[in-house]
Order: structure tokens, then C-alpha cells, then sequence
């Protein structure tokens, strides 16, 4: 008995964590099925985890898991084309995760540009080309360059540094030990942890109300790219943004991290 009983429990258990997963990004604007919340909505699947990851035939070369969107071919201007002054460290080619996030917001090409759409017969190497997969939207719009979406284009001049080396340069990473020192003071160190992850390196910032030591979403993702110096953290896109949920308090807007209250998403990683 108390062995169906423990069955019964981790079924159940399974259960509610699958459900706790489901409701995250059912409840966000990343929902593009007629029951998501936000104004653009297909009505040709129910489908949520479609327009952006597939179990099988995914982008190998993609920075993101089970990649299902073509990756854009754009040119972009980045923060480093300013040449301004307080800009002190490297600045790669847009890559790594930003470039998956871009995909959809760089506005070149349309939402449902996906690679294996749902049901059989639906797999397209180039993701339907520009105009996607024709699926059909509510609003009549299949790209993301209508209000509210961010519609960033090519030129991120003015938007925050991506593929950007955290503090400046400096920080590397053996084991759980972060070694160095920021080069840029202003900017925190001490809160920045490493761990690794199978044979890779990664980093994050500690924030504030979470387990100090342990990655955890609330926390500012930092990504592991290679620099003139070392392998070193990178900010990008989802150092800030988490795209799975995006209801973590009233005053939280675009899937931060962290609430933007008070400037707590920018005082997690600068000195001011």
C-alpha cells in the first residue's frame, strides 16, 4: 500500500509542477494562441511552446534550446557603433541568446517563421521564409511591428549594450570561483557568482530576496562568451528578461527579472 501510495504522490506531484510551468508562460503576452492575453493571437493552434521550441527538428546551431524560429541573417548596429566615452568594454557581434530573442524582435521577419509547425508535414528548413508559416491572426498582423510589441529593428544604438563584457572585462570563472576584478568599479563584483555546468562556465549576479549562491530566475543571468582577454560574462537580452513569465508583480513590465521599481533592475549591476 504505501508503495502505490508513494506512486500516487510523485504522479501527482508531477502533475502540479507541470501545471506550475504551464501557467507561467500561458499567462504572458509570449502566448500566441487565441487564449493568450496579449492583442496578437493565431487561431490555427492551441499549440504555446510552438513559436519559439520544438521537440524535434530543431536549429542545432541556435543559442537556445530546441530552437524552432529561423535565426535572422540582419546586419545590426550596436551600442559600440556611439564610440562613447563611459563604453569600456568589448562589444562582440550580436550572438549567443540575443540573437534568438531577436528573431522575433528585430521586426525582419514574422512571428509564426518557425521551423516545424504543429501536426504533421509542417517542417520548413528556412521557417516559411519572411512571412512564416501563414498562420492566421486575430488582429491581422503576423509581425511584431504593431503596438505593443517591441519592435526593436537593426539598430540597437539606443538600446542597452548586448554581447557586451560584464563590468568592463576582467571577471573569469574556474569551478564556483569567480577570479578578478571589474575593470569598470562601477559596477558590483562581489555579488557576481559562477558555477560549472558540465564542462561550461556560466556566471550570474545574486540579487536581492532569492538563495545567495544558487542561479535561480529572479537572478541576473550573465552568458559565457569569448573576448579579446578570456572567456569572460556577457550581458544580452535575457540577462534582464526572462521570456517565460511575465507576471511577477504590478509594477514588473516586458518580463524583467527584476521589478523596475525603485531602479532595482539597473542597481542590480550598477554602482550608482
Amino acid at each position: 500500500m504505501f508503495k502505490h501510495f508513494s506512486r500516487a504522490l510523485a504522479a501527482v506531484s508531477l502533475v502540479l509542477l507541470c501545471g506550475a510551468a504551464h501557467a507561467g508562460i500561458a499567462n504572458t503576452k509570449h502566448n500566441l494562441t487565441t487564449a493568450g492575453p496579449g492583442p496578437n493571437r493565431t487561431d490555427s493552434t492551441d499549440q504555446i511552446c510552438v513559436f519559439c521550441h520544438t521537440p524535434h527538428g530543431a536549429d542545432t546551431t541556435a543559442p537556445a534550446p530546441l530552437w524552432n524560429k529561423k535565426l535572422p541573417a540582419s546586419t545590426y548596429q550596436t551600442y559600440a557603433d556611439l564610440n562613447t566615452s563611459s563604453l569600456d568594454g568589448e562589444v562582440l557581434p550580436v550572438g549567443s541568446v540575443s540573437l534568438a530573442c531577436l528573431s522575433c524582435h528585430d521586426g525582419t521577419q514574422a512571428m509564426d517563421n518557425i521551423i516545424n509547425s504543429p501536426g504533421s508535414g509542417g517542417f520548413a528548413a528556412d521557417g516559411g521564409g519572411a512571412t512564416g508559416q501563414a498562420f492566421n491572426w486575430t488582429t491581422g498582423a503576423d509581425t511584431l511591428t504593431l503596438s505593443p510589441f517591441p519592435n526593436l529593428g537593426t539598430d540597437l544604438r539606443n538600446d542597452h549594450p548586448i554581447g557586451i563584457q560584464y563590468c568592463g572585462g576582467g571577471l573569469s570563472g574556474t569551478g564556483t570561483t569567480v577570479s578578478g576584478t571589474c575593470k569598470d568599479t562601477d559596477f558590483k563584483s562581489a555579488e557576481v557568482q559562477t558555477k560549472l555546468v558540465n564542462t561550461n562556465q556560466v556566471f550570474w549576479v545574486d540579487t536581492t530576496g532569492g538563495t545567495t549562491g544558487t542561479r535561480e530566475k529572479t537572478d541576473i543571468a550573465l552568458y559565457t562568451r569569448t573576448f579579446a582577454d578570456g572567456s569572460g560574462p556577457s550581458v544580452e537580452c535575457a540577462s534582464c528578461h526572462d521570456p517565460h513569465v511575465e507576471t511577477k508583480g504590478t509594477d514588473n513590465v516586458h518580463f524583467m527579472r527584476v521589478t523596475v521599481a525603485q531602479s532595482a533592475i539597473c542597481l542590480a549591476c550598477h554602482v550608482k
